[in-house]
């Protein structure tokens, strides 16, 4: 959550409410929503950090509202994450590790584990359709991260399928 907040504020100072609507707004209903709370704290803690600062605006009839922006330490963490890449291939897989045990414990059948985590799969890949037909089409940011999860998916099913053929 660091990361995407101080992305956002490249754009100029926001509050944190803000920040979420954004983020909704931008990713959809297919990620995760944080909720408003975790927000505010990720900002405190970015800006004891030095990353961001804080400046209390006055409301008229309201509480006064805290606004962030950017200072030049946020901007050269924004870089630095752009720069970086993302994780190589997920080798540690908790699905895989409990394939691998199985024999070994005798307490799982392998085959049987294959076939739950199959179905686990298509209901997340059914969800996911639905989703697509109801999210914004002209969200093209949603829409491109419900394809890639499918993708994933995809990938994931097929290589259940070369397992259960290697086990049997």
């Amino acid at each position: 959550m660091r990361l995407p907040l101080l992305a956002l504020l490249t754009r100029g100072p926001a509050h944190g409410y803000e920040l979420k609507q954004d983020l909704e707004k931008l990713l959809g209903a297919a990620y995760p929503q944080p909720n408003v709370g975790q927000i505010y704290v990720t900002l405190g803690r970015l800006e004891k950090s030095g990353l961001i600062e804080g400046e209390d605006v006055e409301q008229s009839g309201r509480p006064n509202k805290r606004t962030y922006r950017l200072t030049a330490a946020g901007r050269e963490a924004v870089l630095a994450w752009f720069e970086d890449t993302a994780e190589e291939p997920r080798v540690r897989d908790e699905f895989f590790m409990k394939l691998a045990l199985a024999p070994q414990s005798g307490m799982a059948d392998p085959i049987a584990l294959i076939n739950r985590q199959r179905r686990q799969y298509l209901n997340t890949m059914r969800d996911l359709s639905k989703l697509a037909a109801s999210e914004d089409r002209d969200n093209k940011i949603s829409q491109l991260l419900i394809e890639g999860a499918m993708l994933h998916l995809q990938a994931d099913l097929d290589w259940l399928e070369r397992c259960q053929e290697e086990l049997e």
